[in-house]
């Protein structure tokens, strides 16, 4: 059969202003013009669906949870503390670490997402030992504080006995404590186990008392004490707020957390940095998982009505590295996702006319700027925190049968100022 001759997408290349304020090129991808210009065969006729479009309509899409319905919303486990559901790094690390942070003035994190190697544990503990190496330096300063995990710690429905092998086993020896916020497969619910939605997130994570639970077998770790399943922690150098997003594709926030988003917003200290910390995207340029336009009204709400915007926000979700410009209240605001934790082999990759398309790359009728991506190799944030500065840098792993040079080149960095 003859091929169909194809044309171009539309794309418009125009000059935009960087956040510095600096010009710069930019290409403006047409998404309607590509679909209706390139032909394909063969067609899905008599309402059916064959794939999962691998090209989004925008950065950003309205999805209607009540179609999803694999993935419905479900009703929030109780708080295991008290409102405003604060933590306090000084109450997990030792007084003598607090002070490295403060005399120092530097605070590093390692953030990531989308971790549990349920099919394979292969790829998770090869990023865990790259994120080990981080510990090298003999400046202590430079050691990471805390591994910030941005959802999906267990696949695919946060099984107790899942929480060993995709859990405990591949951070045995991370030596340093990890908080989380629940991704939409830890709320996800198996019918067989009669295990309820976030119950073992919550025995795991938002413990009343640092215990050791029996999933974690001969793994040494504490469980984590968080006050709840969205909430706040409290460092010498920056405020992570953490939001559940839920279950359905695209999340769903509702009153009372939203209500607490403006809370915290409004009450986070001024002059360190603010990073806003939830499972699902407010951007992304992978058809399958776009980003979501309803996350992103509640947020932008909350920040009009706070009168405060993160100065990072940081999501998961999508399996690759993706690292968008966007915009909350004016204000540009570093937007990445950073989902490719080692779930599994295969990661979630673009569709071909953003590997074609010279960076950065905007959407036709969205917001935000694809600044940079990698969907080829899993990999990890390192965040450096300053009161100046928070330099944020993606470091991708080698494949496990390779050999490395340590440390590490970041494969992409942006530094992002403290007002």
């Amino acid at each position: 059969m003859a091929k169909s001759k194809t044309t171009r997408p539309s794309k418009t290349k125009t000059t935009s202003e960087k956040p510095s304020g600096k010009t710069r090129n930019l290409t403006t991808i047409d998404a309607a013009q590509l679909l209706v210009s390139v032909k394909h065969h063969p067609g899905a006729g008599n309402g059916r669906t064959f794939a999962a479009a691998r090209m989004p309509s925008s950065f950003q899409t309205v999805i209607d949870p009540n179609k999803n319905p694999p993935q419905p919303y479900r009703a929030l486990p109780p708080p295991t503390g008290t409102a405003p559901y604060h933590l306090s790094l000084g109450t997990v690390l030792s007084a003598e670490a607090i002070k490295t942070i403060i005399t120092s003035g530097r605070m590093v994190v390692h953030a990531v997402g989308d971790t549990g190697g349920v099919n394979t544990p292969t790829y998770i503990d090869n990023v865990a030992t790259y994120m080990e190496d981080d510990f090298a330096p003999s400046d202590a300063s430079m050691h990471p504080s805390f591994f910030y995990h941005l959802g999906d710690v267990v696949y695919y429905d946060g099984e107790t006995a899942n929480y060993y092998p995709e859990f405990y086993e591949p951070y045995m020896t991370y030596p340093a404590p990890i908080f989380a916020i629940p991704g939409n497969h830890d709320g996800d619910i198996d019918p067989l186990t009669k295990e309820t939605t976030l119950q073992e997130f919550v025995r795991n994570f938002c413990a009343p008392s640092p215990v050791h639970q029996p999933e974690a077998m001969e793994a040494p770790r504490d469980a984590m004490t968080q006050p709840n399943v969205y909430w706040t922690l409290e460092t010498p150098l920056a405020t992570f707020i953490g939001l559940y997003s839920n279950c359905p594709e695209g999340g769903v926030l509702k009153a009372g957390q939203i209500t607490w988003l403006e809370s915290e917003l409004k009450a986070a200290p001024a002059g360190i940095a603010l990073i806003l910390a939830v499972h699902h995207p407010l951007y992304s340029a992978y058809g399958a998982h776009p980003g979501s336009q309803h996350l992103y009204s509640v947020i932008e709400s909350a920040c009009k009505k706070s009168g405060r915007v993160p100065d990072l926000v940081l999501s998961g979700h999508v399996h690759d590295y993706q690292r968008f410009t966007g915009t909350l209240v004016g204000k540009p605001v570093q937007c990445i996702v950073a989902g490719a934790g080692g779930y599994n082999l295969k990661l979630h990759t673009l569709s071909k006319i953003f590997h074609t398309t010279p960076l950065p790359i905007a959407m036709k009728g969205s917001g935000g700027v694809l600044e940079n991506f990698n969907d080829s190799a899993h990999g990890y944030l390192r965040l450096t925190i300053t009161k100046q500065n928070i330099l944020c840098e993606y470091l991708a792993v080698p494949e496990p049968s390779a050999v490395a040079t340590l440390p590490l080149k970041a494969f992409d960095s942006v530094t992002i100022p403290v007002p």
